[in-house]
């Protein structure tokens, strides 16, 4: 133990030093685990204000040969003072022609001054089966800017090349086009018979045809024992039936 203070004693410099430094070291360290965990949380908080503007052709469901642009914010954050700037880089005259036609609405001009998180904007429709090998030659180039809620600016260039939709096909009719035409069909059925319009076609059986239909059977076996040359006798099962209660009517 003496051998262990006398070290010590003799050492107490040098392990001043080497303390020091494993202290200078350590703190480093922290620093840098600090500065990670806060620009993690920075990005993290950006990612949730950040919004995503995406701009694309696309068909209609219900007609695949109507094509139109559609501008969504995918991002979390909603997107402010949002512009989009479009111009043609290749397909000539007809392509301008085709971009006239698709950015009818008024947005692509004057642009949106807010436009929150999952909402979409559609432009107007072009009719790919007229012209086609020419619209399919078009190309576009649009530059949208916008910002964030923390004022941000982002600026993107996406290019849109009809040539993408050459040969698509569409196969039967979209589901939900489907359910929403069949809803709207019980709809319509169920008001007509609210209104009277249309009226249920019910076929009744009442205790009049039972008494009716029993005096046929009746009918028919006392022609069959003429017919034979026998004498007729009522039989027990064809007897006048007392008149019972219909069953719609219930119990008496």
């Amino acid at each position: 133990m003496e051998t262990v203070f006398k070290f010590l004693t003799e050492n107490s410099g040098a392990l001043s030093v080497l303390f020091s430094a494993a202290v200078t070291v350590a703190t480093v360290v922290y620093a840098i685990l600090t500065w990670k965990l806060v620009t993690e949380t920075r990005l993290l908080r950006e990612a949730q204000t950040e919004p995503r503007i995406e701009i694309m052709a696309q068909p209609f469901e219900t007609a695949f040969n109507l094509l139109r642009l559609q501008v969504r914010n995918t991002g979390l954050g909603p997107a402010h003072r949002l512009r989009f700037r479009i111009k043609v880089i290749d397909g000539g005259e007809p392509a301008e022609r085709m971009l006239d036609e698709l950015t009818k609405p008024n947005f692509f001009a004057k642009g949106l001054e807010y436009f929150g998180p999952g909402q979409e904007r559609f432009s107007a429709f072009t009719d790919m089966t007229v012209d086609f090998n020419v619209k399919v030659a078009a190309i576009f180039e649009v530059r949208i800017r916008y910002e964030s809620a923390t004022r941000k600016r982002y600026e993107e260039m996406v290019v849109i090349d009809m040539a993408e939709w050459k040969g698509a096909q569409q196969l039967g009719t979209p589901s939900l086009y489907k359910i929403a035409n069949s809803i709207d069909k019980i709809q319509r059925d169920i008001g007509h018979f609210a209104t009277g319009f249309r009226r249920l076609r019910i076929d009744a059986y009442t205790q009049v045809d039972r008494d009716r239909e029993s005096n046929e059977i009746f009918k028919r076996y006392e022609d069959e024992l003429r017919e034979s040359g026998q004498g007729h006798e009522r039989p027990l099962k064809l007897q006048e039936t007392t008149e019972q209660p219909d069953a719609e009517d219930g119990a008496p």
